[in-house]
């Protein structure tokens, strides 16, 4: 029996859906919420668009459950474009593909609770665990960035298991510096740069996830997955001076 992040709603008849987005857009949508199978297909569909290399499509960007497309209308036109869109929608099940290669596993360095995650025990007890608990269970398996938003470079990743749905925070903490580790919603945040946020601080990285100076501003890809490695405070200044951009996070191929 399929269990909750793969079981079929009703409403999952009315996917995939093409909806047209202004002028000389296009957006696929696989789900009309977050869930596993429609992540995976939104990865998976985008991949498929950029290696058909069509040159009148001049950007696609997967969020958590849709692909947008820009095309260029001096090339082609609405109809062209999404003729050619259902038809690659209709060849295959998209719910069903693998993700795709290219992916990589990242291992980055985190400091929990304390000064560097004062928020950990709030969040721990929210999800029924203590502090201890919730460490272990957040570093025992990577997280798969499930889209790249909100702002330059910063990632989304999860799912979480069920007991982490916490909720954001009914106020906002006025700053967090970059770097910062925060969950929510399953969802697992390294902020890129020092941001206000109503997600909960539990830890921090000396990574950087935008590097606007650098060939390829964002490191992570969606579909790249994550594995936080709990580390001493004492660790982190070394890291940081050592690498300031990964603070000691390294990234191997995913076979």
């Amino acid at each position: 029996m399929p269990d909750a992040e793969t079981a079929i709603r009703p409403e999952d008849a009315a996917y995939p859906r093409l909806a047209t987005m202004g002028l000389t857009g296009l957006l696929v949508s696989f789900a009309g919420r977050l869930d596993e199978r429609a992540n995976r297909a939104a990865v998976a569909f985008r991949s498929a668009v950029e290696a058909e290399g069509w040159a009148d499509v001049e950007e696609t960007a997967a969020s958590l459950a849709s692909v947008f497309l820009r095309f260029d209308p001096f090339e082609t036109d609405l109809a062209a474009i999404e003729t050619r869109l259902r038809a690659l929608l209709d060849s295959r099940d998209w719910y069903a593909v693998g993700l795709p290669t290219g992916r990589r596993l990242w291992r980055i360095p985190t400091v929990f609770g304390g000064e560097y995650g004062p928020q950990l025990a709030e969040a721990a007890a929210l999800a029924g665990r203590t502090s201890e608990e919730a460490v272990a269970e957040l570093t025992a398996a990577p997280v798969r960035v499930l889209t790249i938003g909100f702002a330059p470079g910063l990632p989304y990743m999860g799912t979480l298991p069920a007991q982490w749905d916490i909720p954001r925070q009914t106020g906002v903490t006025p700053r967090i510096p970059a770097g910062a580790l925060v969950i929510a919603v399953r969802q697992l945040i390294v902020f890129p740069t020092a941001t206000p946020t109503g997600w909960r601080h539990v830890g921090q990285t000396g990574f950087r996830g935008f590097r606007p100076e650098a060939a390829e501003p964002f490191p992570l890809r969606s579909g790249d997955e994550v594995r936080f490695v709990p580390i001493a405070a004492e660790e982190l200044a070394d890291l940081r001076a050592a690498n300031p951009d990964n603070g000691g996070a390294v990234a191997e191929p995913i076979p």
